[in-house]
């Protein structure tokens, strides 16, 4: 059954995680360790001082590469295919008991890894639990990722954008009830990524995690609300949202920028659950590679599979890192007439919503270089014919400059014209 000692088993094979006995201190310290792994691109096991005999894992995506292995792929167009391929055909997941695999815990969300990460966060934070919870109507799951504020040892406040899990818990708000939530920490890597993905409503992340590692995840239903958990995460938390908001925020997102203060779901713990295995606890650094790659991924997809239907070829996408993995798309392509590069930044914007900034280039530029991007933009791009600006639309919360998700994008065609393509040639020395 594929867990999270899988994926620390390839790490430690090739030499990718470092492991620190001393004890750090949950406010900033533990963070900047893993910041520091992060930006060597390593995993990091270590222990922090509000959880005693727990070991803390981060950065367990480290790189695409490391995804890649994972999924057993090696391209970005197999990755593609299989996270299609996995959304499109979900695998229901077998059952077992739920006392198998879990004994309760006397742990709450103070020890438990709860850390302060950055300078102006709003407090201690869960940043990689998997919310479960089902529609009130019918017998459909939804799992999403959502960080989740520390009020106190029992209650939290949760960020939830608004899709999936924020509807369930406003439908039952209008019936004045509160909504069951599990929220489950630790499990193999692509159980994380499949929650990170938003497929149509319906169909439940965890079976599309199941397809994703080829079978395999079995799942086990919590004691007090029945809801289907994977059975090897390294703990479960059971508790409800309540009719009622607190603030939430600031806290530094994806942009390393500060989300602004809200109104959100509170959450109370009902009952803590942990693994009779012993499995580490997980955490995501946001703002850096992991954050981006489980964030920007399914999108990068998106954007592939909506561009490949309007030109000859896609060659690459990236949501790059500046971006936070998620406002900047550079796409390059291979054109058969010069409209391709207009038609693949529109489909791009169809594809993924929140995208500010879609630069597209020539299949001779790389998109992971972006020395060679801005080269394409200063030689093939003219503003007057080659700029698209599409105002009042729809833009991402994470945008400081937008005026409540609403802005402008632009798309930038710097692609060489097909008619003299030779006078956009890259001189080379043979």
């Amino acid at each position: 059954m594929p867990n999270i000692n899988n994926a620390l088993e390839l790490l430690d094979r090739l030499n990718l995680i470092e492991k620190i006995d001393r004890i750090h201190h949950w406010r900033f310290e533990a963070a900047k360790v893993i910041e520091k792994y992060a930006l060597l691109k390593k995993a990091v096991m270590l222990r922090v001082d509000c959880c005693d005999n727990l070991n803390v894992v981060a950065n367990l995506i480290p790189s695409r590469d490391i995804l890649y292995a994972y999924l057993g792929v090696n391209s970005d167009q197999e990755l593609y295919s299989k996270l299609a391929e996995a959304i499109n055909n979900p695998a229901k997941c077998s059952e077992d008991p739920f006392n198998e695999y879990y004994r309760e815990s006397s742990r709450n969300l103070l020890t438990l890894p709860s850390l302060h990460y950055y300078e102006r966060d709003a407090g201690r934070y869960f940043t990689s639990g998997i919310f479960i919870a089902r529609d009130p109507d019918e017998e459909i799951y939804n799992a999403s990722i959502h960080r989740l504020l520390v009020k106190d040892s029992r209650k939290g406040v949760a960020r939830l954008v608004p899709r999936h899990l924020r509807n369930i818990v406003f439908s039952n708000r209008r019936r004045n009830s509160p909504t069951p939530v599990a929220i489950c920490f630790s499990p193999h890597p692509l159980v994380v990524l499949g929650s990170a993905l938003t497929p149509p409503y319906g169909f439940f992340e965890i079976e599309i995690a199941n397809r994703l590692l080829g079978g395999g995840v079995t799942v086990c239903r919590t004691p007090i609300y029945n809801l289907p958990v994977p059975c090897e995460c390294s703990h479960v938390i059971e508790g409800r949202f309540g009719l009622e908001d607190d603030e939430e925020g600031p806290f530094a997102d994806a942009l390393l920028t500060y989300d602004r203060v809200r109104k959100e779901p509170v959450f109370y713990v009902d009952k803590v659950y942990e693994s009779k295995a012993g499995f580490p606890f997980y955490t995501i650094l946001s703002g850096r590679d992991e954050h981006l790659i489980l964030m920007g991924i399914g999108k990068e997809a998106d954007i592939y599979n909506a561009v490949s239907k309007v030109v000859k070829k896609v060659v690459k996408v990236r949501l790059t890192h500046s971006s936070g993995g998620w406002l900047h798309a550079i796409i390059s392509i291979v054109k058969s007439t010069d409209g391709d590069a207009k038609n693949a930044i529109l489909a791009a914007m169809g594809a993924h919503p929140s995208i500010k900034i879609v630069t597209v280039v020539d299949s001779d530029i790389d998109p992971d270089d972006l020395s060679q991007v801005d080269w394409a933009i200063a030689t093939r791009f003219q503003a007057h014919k080659d700029l698209i600006i599409v105002n009042n639309s729809r833009l991402s919360s994470l945008d400081p400059s937008s005026e409540n998700g609403v802005g402008s994008k632009i798309g930038i065609d710097a692609t060489a014209p097909l008619s003299y393509r030779d006078r956009f040639d890259r001189a080379r020395i043979p």
